[in-house]
């Protein structure tokens, strides 16, 4: 309970400080912002690709018109930090988007995204030393315009125990694995917001041992630049190849409450997929 009264009083503090006059990230009003966090050097379960993820991706988006607020290896206190000036610019932007890759997990409902130089024994210290990502969609979700896009190439549990996937050809791809095998929480993506996971709710996604990126944000790669593709048809594109490629032990997943068409890459036009009049194509409310 303590652990969970911390946890808000910080988020309070955040979002308080997005409405302090002054406090604007350099991002143009109406424009795109991101969030990406790579975190791979951990103390106990270290892993090999989410600083990779973290810098493909973030060049990627910077290439599809995106301002990006970029960390590795963060602690607790750069990741808070960080979505602090995310908060701030979130006001200002219609698209916004958070990439996070790395350890999750899930306490009691809530899930959480685990910094690295921290020491993890149980789901106290994991509520306490961790960031809540669910306030952090509850904080997109109360915007009243715009497109939210949250993409977690996570363990979706927690991160102690490791364990390896080889694959028919020989392969070996690297589980970001746990002790406690819940996963992630589900959740319910409030209006005008996609959360896309890289495994279903209960499973455990997978490091590409012997690739530069994961499974999934290598399949993220490959798609999102595809002219007039709307998100929603780019997540599916994305969890067949990855179910395909791990003969369905990993199976992405995604909650979706947009309104409207929303495309990295508009088509010629502005239309996704043939869509006229979305432009950026902006989730009405």
């Amino acid at each position: 309970m303590g652990a969970q009264i911390v946890r808000r009083c910080i988020w309070l503090l955040v979002a308080a400080a997005a409405w302090l006059p002054g406090a604007a990230a350099a991002v143009a009003d109406g424009g795109r912002v991101a969030l990406v966090i790579g975190n791979a050097a951990y103390r106990q379960a270290p892993l090999k690709n989410p600083v990779n993820d973290a810098r493909a991706v973030a060049s990627a988006l910077k290439g599809l018109g995106f301002d990006v607020i970029m960390r590795e290896n963060a602690d607790l206190g750069e990741m808070l930090e960080a979505i602090r000036q995310f908060s701030i610019a979130a006001r200002r932007s219609q698209v916004r988007l958070l990439y996070y890759a790395g350890h999750g997990a899930q306490v009691e409902g809530r899930n959480y995204l685990i910094p690295v130089n921290e020491e993890i024994s149980g789901d106290d210290d994991i509520a306490r030393k961790s960031a809540d990502m669910s306030e952090l969609v509850n904080q997109l979700g109360q915007l009243q315009e715009g497109t939210n896009i949250l993409i977690l190439d996570a363990c979706r549990n927690n991160p102690y125990k490791a364990a390896a996937f080889k694959t028919a050809d020989g392969r070996v791809i690297r589980l970001r694995g746990a002790i406690a095998s819940s996963g992630l929480a589900r959740v319910q993506a409030p209006n005008g917001t996609v959360v896309a996971f890289s495994t279903a709710p209960g499973s455990i996604a997978m490091d590409g041992q012997n690739y530069a990126n994961s499974l999934y944000t290598k399949h993220l790669l490959d798609h999102i630049g595809t002219p007039g593709l709307p998100v929603e048809q780019l997540f599916k594109r994305v969890r067949i190849a990855v179910a395909r490629d791990t003969q369905r032990m990993q199976i992405p997943w995604e909650s979706s409450s947009l309104m409207g068409e929303f495309c990295f890459r508009p088509a010629d036009g502005g239309a996704c997929n043939g869509i006229g009049g979305i432009g950026l194509g902006i989730a009405p409310r």
